[in-house]
């Protein structure tokens, strides 16, 4: 009965990191088709939503956007993205956190590669696991 208990915990525990590591591989496609509105689709839609950078706080769904969008306004400053290293670690049955590393591969003219760690919050909608919290250096 004990190792019945194990494996169904374990199963559990495997449930929402495989969900978000999935959930993440969409987030970079989206990105690298050039699509920002639907890699921002793995944001919660709130004004709690916020992205932590070098330059400062955004907080607002619709303000990370704007930020994405300026910053990234053409196909060339895109990129390709890669993430790596991913660890997913839920922390209740809603919420789980993921540390990883990103990879932006890009012309020189276009502002160069750039790579550092991100560290994300996530929560569990009904519409799916979305990303409250953001931090990227």
């Amino acid at each position: 009965m004990w190792r019945l208990l194990f494996f169904s915990f374990t199963l559990a525990a495997a449930e929402p990191a495989d969900t978000i590591v999935k959930l993440l591989t969409e987030q970079s496609e989206a990105w690298n088709r050039g699509d920002i509105p639907a890699f921002m689709r793995t944001y919660e839609n709130s004004p709690d939503t916020a992205y932590v950078g070098a330059a400062g706080v955004t907080k607002g769904y619709q303000q990370v956007l704007v930020r994405y969008q300026k910053k990234y306004s053409s196909r060339q400053q895109m990129g390709t993205l890669r993430f790596t290293d991913l660890t997913v670690r839920p922390l209740t049955a809603d919420v789980a956190t993921v540390t990883g590393r990103f990879q932006l591969t890009r012309g020189k003219e276009a502002g160069g590669d750039a790579s550092g760690w991100f560290t994300l919050i996530l929560r569990k909608t009904a519409g799916g696991w979305k990303i409250v919290h953001d931090h990227t250096s």
